[in-house]
């Protein structure tokens, strides 16, 4: 048809087509990346943090999970007691220099809350070797009492690092921030995820849980924490211990017992969470829990 439009006439219309073909309007709408990151469309953003990482669970058959939270900011004992080290070397270097000084205190912290970083690493893997021992049913492994975490490193860190070294699979749950971070090198590459938005991870952190397992840490590892406990306190999500690790530290940074006084919560809230002292009473704890709830997992391959 093109042939029977005058010279000048064929030449608009092949101009306007190919501004109309290259227009933003014309772009699939799944292909629009600035359409998607637009206001507009946060909702469908949300939507796929909530199905992607879940068509994956799924495929590769998840069925539970044991959570992991706890401090980005701590290393296993050798590390920190090099890193005091040099700290100190520094400081005798030039005893007056204060930013050698506050290297030597922060140090000094970090040798005081490394043995959790290596309680974190040894309960994973104890739970990670249950996780290998279920035996298949229908042909098909389900995978329970997966360690997961937030993904990045610390207490996080040495919980991925557990499962790895047993040779068990271990999930990430990464979260994008303004400071640059990547997701430790002990999760396993097909679970290894990263979120934009919190609320969509906790999602994924609560969905599959049987346990969580809380270890000394800061705002993060808080929010993680009391977000567990108030979904617990009112019944928003299935039944499970909540273990927190290092009663002294909670204790001097919650006073739960003021909460109680104060009528804030109730006193039986306190049996929501129980402190623990070693990586086996943790997996007793949680063992023992599941047991007394009937969960068929444990009965059918424990008890």
């Amino acid at each position: 048809m093109q042939e029977f439009f005058d010279a000048d006439e064929a030449a608009l219309r092949e101009k306007n087509k190919k501004l109309l073909l290259n227009s933003a309007s014309y772009v699939l709408a799944y292909n629009d990346f600035v359409f998607l990151n637009s206001a507009d469309a946060r909702p469908f953003r949300m939507q796929l943090e909530v199905v992607k990482p879940e068509q994956i669970m799924k495929a590769e058959r998840i069925r539970s999970t044991v959570i992991v939270f706890g401090s980005a900011r701590l290393v296993d004992s050798s590390v920190a007691q090099r890193m005091l080290d040099q700290a100190n070397k520094n400081l005798e270097s030039e005893p007056d220099n204060p930013a050698y000084k506050r290297d030597v205190k922060k140090a000094r912290t970090l040798v005081e809350f490394a043995p959790y970083y290596d309680m974190a690493r040894d309960f994973a893997q104890i739970v990670s070797r249950f996780n290998q021992q279920i035996a298949p049913k229908d042909g098909y492994a389900n995978h329970d009492f997966v360690i997961c975490t937030g993904g990045g490193p610390g207490i996080m860190e040495a919980a991925n690092r557990g499962a790895y070294d047993v040779g068990a699979r271990s999930i990430g749950l990464n979260i994008k921030l303004p400071v640059e971070q990547y997701p430790n090198p002990y999760i396993s590459n097909e679970f290894c995820f990263q979120f934009h938005y919190f609320g969509i991870r906790k999602l994924h952190f609560m969905l599959r849980a049987k346990a969580l397992v809380v270890f000394p840490g800061g705002f993060g590892t808080f929010d993680e924490l009391f977000e567990g406990l108030t979904l617990r306190q009112t019944h928003r999500m299935q039944q499970l211990p909540i273990i927190l690790f290092a009663e002294d530290y909670w204790r001097k940074a919650v006073n739960f017992d003021y909460l109680v006084e104060s009528g804030m919560i109730a006193e039986e809230d306190l049996d929501l969470f129980v402190f623990v002292k070693t990586p086996e009473e943790a997996w007793n704890a949680i063992m023992k829990y599941h047991k007394d709830h009937n969960d068929p997992i444990i009965t059918e391959y424990c008890f």
